[in-house]
């Protein structure tokens, strides 16, 4: 008579499988992107990222997170947001430069594995607030939303998709391996100080999608993209100078230099 799965053995399981879920529709959107079905592909990958966020979030309530787990969800992350979409972008628009869009797309795939293995091995030191360079769901759902948003722009700039997915999928790939930081959404404090803006600020933003997904949706990922570049590049150097002029004795000029005299005689 078969015993039956104790209950924390599943618990166990169950993180896994929506890290299963993520890679299956990282797999399906390979064979999508490769039958010219771009959009499901694009559709699919942010799928994926649903599922990558379910399944830390599931780890975290039942208190499951193994080591285990880590590595299967970053091999399951280079493929559903590194080799999927690079393939996606290649087969959409990149071919058309040949080599160099091949070159590209490799590019995007190696950053994403990169991006990966760093953050790896820096997680316990790591600070919890922030990432260090782009994350990898985050850049695969960009690429995954260019396609999704590019029905929507005006012709002139649809006749230059190749160009802006070239560019788009090099910079990508070099903000995941950069030493930008992204906010991790782990930092709660402001959000319980003001617990009345931050739920109209989340129905504003569920509403604006809801009305047109792939539009809004697109352009609040793409805000985050830029949020990195603010922060790391405009608001860091602001808060530097200003630590530096607020520190003690910062504003107090140099006192007059000391009268070298002789010692006195007791």
């Amino acid at each position: 008579m078969d015993r039956p799965v104790p209950r924390y053995k599943s618990f166990y399981i169950l993180p896994n499988l929506f890290t299963t879920a993520s890679l299956f529709a990282g797999f399906i959107g390979l064979l999508w992107a490769s039958a010219g079905r771009y959009e499901d592909c694009a559709l699919a990958i942010l799928f994926s990222a649903l599922m990558d966020a379910l399944d830390g979030r599931v780890a975290r309530l039942t208190n499951t997170s193994t080591e285990f787990g880590v590595q299967y969800d970053s091999l399951a992350d280079l493929v559903a947001f590194g080799v999927t979409p690079a393939f996606m972008s290649f087969k959409h628009s990149l071919h058309a430069y040949n080599r160099l869009g091949m070159a590209v797309a490799f590019l995007f795939a190696a950053c994403a594995a990169l991006r990966l293995a760093r953050f790896n091995v820096s997680t316990s030191t790591a600070d919890k607030r922030f990432f260090t360079g782009l994350p990898t769901p985050a850049a695969g759902c960009s690429l995954a939303c260019l396609i999704l948003f590019a029905p929507a722009l005006p012709q002139f700039i649809q006749n230059a998709l190749p160009v802006i997915a070239l560019v788009c999928t090099a910079g990508i790939a070099f903000l995941m391996v950069s030493h930008i930081r992204y906010s991790a959404f782990k930092e709660l404090g402001v959000f319980k100080a003001h617990p009345f803006r931050t739920l109209v600020l989340f129905v504003s933003l569920f509403t604006l999608i809801a009305a047109n997904p792939k539009v809004f949706g697109s352009l609040v990922l793409f805000a985050y993209l830029l949020s990195g570049l603010v922060h790391t590049f405009l608001i860091l150097p602001r808060m530097s100078r200003i630590a530096q002029r607020t520190a003690p004795g910062a504003d107090q000029p140099p006192g007059p230099p000391m009268e070298s005299r002789p010692a006195e005689k007791e």
